[in-house]
């Protein structure tokens, strides 16, 4: 049983060697623990001093890429390197790595295969109230779309088995934490959270410039890939909301005609016109989305496949 722990880095020279240093050597159950650096175009010394802490898995991106193309990028060189359980943290210690015991626990009993660290959001002190109210919310919209019961769905740490790895796919170059629960609930993948411990916070956190902007760009992530494995469902409430008002004047105008007042509300008979037909193209667009999405699962699972017998390469400039 081999175990990766991958660390995406974007300028973490300071930090990475106390990072590193906490990691854990030795786990119950796990036969081997590598270690893996993804430098995400650093313009300091990220990569060097991953080297000098002893890590021999390293990757250089040519060019900053975001956060969550480090992470794709890291999953995808762990599958390779024929790991049988991932573990991500982050750069900056926030986590204690002690509790990555207790994240490759239910993957070891075979109980998830997507396992997600809670923090205990009420008593992170460096979380303004505003920020725990959102954290929450957010941490349920998601799980009402993911159909999960995860409970900080925010969180960089978490495991992941061979099998989900292999199956998770991301498409914004913002962060991974959202899109990849969304992803393994509307896929299946079973996974589960338990609580795990933090660190006191070393520097402000790079991802979350302003709360509006993350809070723009989350609802847009959680948007885009609800529409990506959903595209019926949501083109067909659209279609309901323009014909039920269109299918309501239409009515009313064929009613007026049978009390023989002809030629009056005919700008009823159009709008009534528009809306139908508005909704009757959305439902259309439903369709076609509908099938596109059936492709690209097919697409996926053939990348799943390819990515487990090891086919497939990272493509990045490795050291």
């Amino acid at each position: 049983m081999k175990l990766f722990i991958q660390i995406p880095c974007y300028n973490e020279e300071k930090y990475l060697p106390e990072t590193i240093e906490t990691l854990p050597e030795k786990i119950q159950g796990v036969d081997k623990i590598e270690y893996l650096v993804i430098d995400d175009g650093s313009s300091d010394n990220t990569a060097e001093v991953a080297k000098k802490c002893g890590v021999t898995h390293i990757i250089q991106l040519p060019e900053h890429a975001g956060l969550a193309r480090a992470f794709i990028t890291g999953i995808e060189y762990c599958l390779h390197k024929n790991a049988d359980i991932i573990v991500n943290t982050d750069a900056d210690n926030q986590y204690c790595s002690d509790d990555i015991e207790k994240l490759v626990k239910p993957i070891l009993e075979n109980k998830a295969d997507l396992v997600i660290g809670a923090r205990p959001i009420d008593k992170i002190k460096n979380f303004s109230f505003m920020k725990k109210i959102l954290q929450k919310f957010g941490s349920m919209v998601v799980r009402i779309i993911s159909n999960s019961e995860i409970e900080d769905t925010t969180s960089g740490f978490r495991a992941l088995s061979r099998l989900a790895a292999s199956k998770i796919s991301v498409f914004s170059n913002y962060t991974y934490t959202l899109e990849t629960i969304i992803q393994a609930g509307l896929s299946g993948i079973p996974m589960v959270s338990i609580p795990i411990r933090v660190n006191k916070q070393i520097r402000p956190s790079k991802l979350i410039k302003n709360v509006p902007d993350y809070i723009l760009k989350s609802i847009f992530t959680m948007f885009r890939i609800f529409l990506y494995y959903k595209p019926l469902r949501f083109f067909v409430i659209i279609s309901i909301i323009f014909n039920i008002p269109g299918l309501a004047l239409g009515i009313r105008y064929i009613y007026i005609l049978a009390k023989g007042i002809p030629g009056q509300h005919i700008q009823s008979l159009i709008l009534a016109a528009i809306l139908i037909i508005t909704g009757f193209l959305f439902f259309v667009l439903g369709l076609i989305g509908d099938l596109i999405s059936v492709n690209r699962r097919l697409l996926m699972e053939i990348k799943s496949e390819q990515r487990l017998s090891g086919a497939k390469g990272t493509g990045e400039t490795k050291k």
